[in-house]
Order: C-alpha cells, then structure tokens, then sequence
C-alpha cells in the first residue's frame, strides 16, 4: 500500500484532500516549493574569448559574451533536441555573431545564416526545431 493511501484510510488526512490528490506528493523528500523555486533560476554561461562552441550543458542557460572584439558562439551538430533553446547576451563591445557547424540555422537577420547580435547588451534564443536545425529570434540585425 502507498503512503497516500495509508494516510487516507487512517482517517488523518482531511476529508477535501484525495487519495490521487496524496499521491501527487507520495516520494517528495524535501520542500516542494524549494523544488520549484530551484527550477526557476536561470543559469549563467560567461564567456570572455572570442569564440565559443556551444555544449549540451548550455541548454535553458544564458551565454554571456564579453570581449572587445567580434566574438563568435558556434552552435555544433549532434548537442542539442527538437524543443531544446539557449539563450545568449552581448554584453562586450564587440558583436556576437552566431554561426553553425553542419547545422542549418534561420533568422530574420541580414545574414539570416549567421545573425548577429544587434548591440551591446542584444540578447536572442536559439531553439533547436528539428535534429541540426535551429530558429534564432531575438534582438539581431
């Protein structure tokens, strides 16, 4: 028997509450809204050189770029899911530009291949839609 249903059939848990309604907390070993609150925080990628390949471990993350020069994120072939995004940030002077390896990307950008990130301080997602093929949208010329 399941802990929910040892509970409800010990007539301690008040009447409003179900069996299914315990079962959707039956395992949850600490705070849940600990949990939850962990899922919310973003996490940071800072990158400082002038080229950067994108890993797996960037995913749902925020690469930041900052360098004087033009830096370049490469997203590589092999990494990333359908329905998968990363974010990116030029936070540096130099322009972000964001490029393929055997991938097929699309933009609105002039280089619709190859978008750039507008500005200092531009951010765009890159969202992977199919397996080697990704959308960028964001702030990008």
């Amino acid at each position: 028997m399941t802990k929910a249903r040892d509970l409800a059939s010990a007539s301690i848990v008040p009447a409003a509450v179900s069996v299914t309604e315990l079962g959707y907390i039956d395992g949850v070993t600490s705070a849940i809204q600990t949990q939850i609150n962990a899922l919310d925080a973003l996490a940071f990628n800072a990158q400082t050189g002038t080229t950067y390949t994108l890993v797996a471990a960037d995913k749902y993350k925020l690469v930041t770029s900052s360098n004087g020069a033009a830096v370049t994120i490469t997203i590589p072939t092999g990494v990333f899911d359908a329905g998968e995004s990363i974010n990116v940030q030029s936070i540096g002077v130099g322009l972000t530009t964001i490029s393929g390896a055997a991938v097929t990307i699309t933009s609105t950008g002039a280089s619709a291949i190859a978008p750039i990130l507008r500005a200092r301080y531009s951010a765009a997602t890159i969202i992977c839609t199919a397996a080697g093929v990704f959308t960028v949208i964001g702030d990008i010329a």
